[in-house]
């Protein structure tokens, strides 16, 4: 009886250490020479660079402050912003000009690990990648991949 119970938790320990948990990357490249990439969540600035969470990312917003007079409010406005959700169970992306969000630098996004070469980029103000309006779902880009990572640039 105590070969199978030692038996059995080997089976065990090994099926739980094969198990990777959740956990994404969000990688900031920046070209514009100025600004410093920012990722919020909430009423929280997560990062100002690269970022790993172990876990889901649910709602989280990023830009590129540019530091200059009239830059991004807390919450990106008056400047382009991604949003992001990156979930095991679906992650999806889009870039944003609702107001009061507007075109600030060029910027992009790209799934990596994972639907790769899925993505989007603003090169101006007339963006149509980007949500003008909220009704405009269509222009979420998904991935179903688990597990995926974001690559963002600024001024490519």
């Amino acid at each position: 009886m105590l070969s199978f119970i030692t038996s059995s938790l080997a089976i065990l320990a090994a099926v739980i250490s094969n198990v990777r948990a959740e956990t994404h990357t969000v990688i900031f490249t920046n070209r514009c020479g100025f600004g410093t990439p920012t990722l919020i969540q909430g009423p929280n600035v997560l990062s100002t660079g690269d970022f790993t969470i172990d876990g889901p990312l649910i709602s989280a917003i990023a830009y590129l402050q540019t530091g200059e007079i009239g830059g991004c409010g807390f919450n990106g406005e008056d400047c382009t912003l991604v949003e992001t959700t990156l979930n095991n169970a679906g992650s999806s992306t889009d870039l944003s000009l609702i107001p009061p969000h507007a075109f600030s630098v060029t910027s992009g996004f790209g799934y990596f690990d994972g639907c790769d070469g899925a993505g989007a980029d603003c090169t101006g103000p007339n963006c149509p990648t980007a949500f003008e309006d909220p009704t405009q779902t269509f222009k979420q880009v998904g991935c179903s991949a688990a597990n995926v990572n974001l690559a963002i640039t600024f001024c490519d």
